[in-house]
C-alpha cells in the first residue's frame, strides 16, 4: 500500500482560515477588555501555531491507544504520564499528568491536547495540536498556593517502531493565567509510549 506524504495532500480550507481569524479576533477582544497584559510576542506565537492548525492532511493509521512517559521540563513539574487516544486515522487526543512532591513543594499539572498527525516518510510522522489545562501548587511553610490555567500548542515528530513502541520529540509553548504560571513558557520533551 502506498503511503501518501504530506506534500501530496496539504489543503488549506477557506472555512478553517475564517475560523482562525474569528477566534484570533475574539482572543484579542478578551485581552483588551480584561486588561490582561499579553505581549505581542505571545500573540505572534499564538498566531503561528493557529495557522499551522488550519492545515489538514492524510496520514497513515495511528494507534488506537498509547500510554507512556513524556520527559521535559514541564515548567518545573518534571516528567508526565501521557496517554493518547486516536479519534480518526489522523486525529487524536493526548492527556498528560505531571506531578511533583519534594521538600516543601507539592504540585500537579494536567494538560489535554487535540492533535493532527501527518505521515512524513517511512515510520516517521509529524503532528501539531492545541489545547490547555490546569495545575496547582502548594509551598509548605510559606502558606502559598495557587491554581492556574493555561492554553498550549504542540508540534513534534514521532517514530513508530515495528514493535508497539512510539518515540516522539515535541515542542510545546504554553501561555499561563495565574500567579504561579502567568507568562509564556516553552517545553521541549522526549516521549516514550507503548501502543495498544
Amino acid at each position: 500500500m502506498h503511503k501518501n506524504t504530506l506534500n501530496e495532500y496539504i489543503c488549506i480550507y477557506p472555512f478553517n482560515i475564517f475560523l482562525f481569524v474569528y477566534n484570533f479576533l475574539q482572543l484579542v477582544y478578551v485581552i483588551e477588555t480584561t486588561n490582561y497584559n499579553l505581549t505581542m510576542n505571545k500573540l505572534l506565537v499564538f498566531a503561528i501555531f493557529s495557522i499551522v492548525f488550519t492545515f489538514n492532511g492524510i496520514s497513515q493509521n495511528i494507534s488506537d491507544n498509547a500510554i507512556g512517559v513524556r520527559f521535559g521540563s514541564n515548567d518545573g513539574f518534571g516528567a508526565e504520564i501521557s496517554y493518547q487516544r486516536a479519534l480518526t486515522d489522523n486525529n487524536r487526543l493526548e492527556f498528560d499528568l505531571g506531578f511533583r512532591s519534594g521538600d516543601g513543594y507539592d504540585g500537579f499539572k494536567i494538560a489535554g491536547l487535540y492533535q493532527w498527525v501527518w505521515h512524513l516518510d517511512g515510520n516517521f510522522n509529524w503532528y501539531a495540536g492545541a489545547g490547555g489545562g490546569v495545575g496547582s501548587y502548594d509551598i509548605d511553610g510559606l502558606d502559598d498556593s495557587d491554581t492556574f490555567f493555561f492554553i498550549a500548542g504542540d508540534i513534534g515528530v514521532e517514530y513508530d517502531f515495528d514493535i508497539p513502541l512510539l518515540l516522539s520529540l515535541d515542542f510545546r509553548p504554553e501561555i499561563g493565567f495565574g500567579d504561579f504560571n502567568d507568562d509564556l513558557d516553552f517545553d521541549i520533551a522526549l516521549g516514550i509510549r507503548y501502543q495498544f
